[in-house]
């Protein structure tokens, strides 16, 4: 479990043995059920987490109760609602496991302790912060310039490995069409 959150970190930091090891006495252990929450719209998102097992989901709902998933995250991916962290107000997302999932988590007190201690966890953190916004922008880009479609397509190029682990009503939820449509979508790629 700890080993592939540090092999996370040192794919874009170095880390001596020592700090390895503060790193993972200072994560904790999340086991999820599925469709259990790990963060609810309302609460305040503490911490920072790294998916060691399972998939979750990050979405909201709208005034209609219709959900819209942001994010989907598996193995080896971290998940938060970021704005929420950032800004110490509370959540408009949920996390929700949607298979049996754990994640690692660190409370953002002991990740600052961690800051001063390991300052390449700073610089792993500000690097992760980056990717994240620029893949952001690019899904939002993306959303706007790009067919339904092409967003299939391009995020099962991107992630075979999610599309096997969720339902088809998720994905649609996160390309922004019904479950009708990506069921059409799907057809007509089958038969091109």
């Amino acid at each position: 479990m700890n080993d592939l959150l540090i092999g996370n970190i040192k794919e874009l930091v170095p880390l001596t043995e020592d700090e390895s090891k503060l790193i993972q006495k200072s994560f904790e252990p999340v086991h999820l059920k599925k469709k259990q929450f790990l963060l609810q719209s309302g609460e305040y998102s503490n911490h920072m987490r790294f998916i060691s097992q399972g998939c979750v989901k990050l979405y909201n709902l709208d005034e209609l109760g219709a959900e819209h998933i942001l994010q989907f995250g598996i193995s080896g991916w971290w998940i938060n609602d970021l704005y929420a962290y950032l800004t110490q107000k509370p959540a408009t997302f949920f996390i929700q496991a949607i298979t049996q999932s754990t994640v690692l988590q660190i409370h953002r007190d002991r990740l600052n302790e961690l800051f001063d201690k390991i300052h390449m966890m700073d610089r792993f953190f500000r690097i992760k912060t980056q990717n994240g916004y620029v893949a952001l922008q690019e899904r939002t880009i993306n959303n706007m310039s790009q067919s339904a479609e092409q967003r299939y397509l391009e995020f099962i190029e991107r992630y075979r490995d999610i599309e096997q682990q969720i339902p088809q009503y998720m994905l649609a939820s996160y390309l922004g069409v019904t479950p009708e449509h990506l069921s059409s979508i799907r057809k007509n790629i089958r038969d091109y």
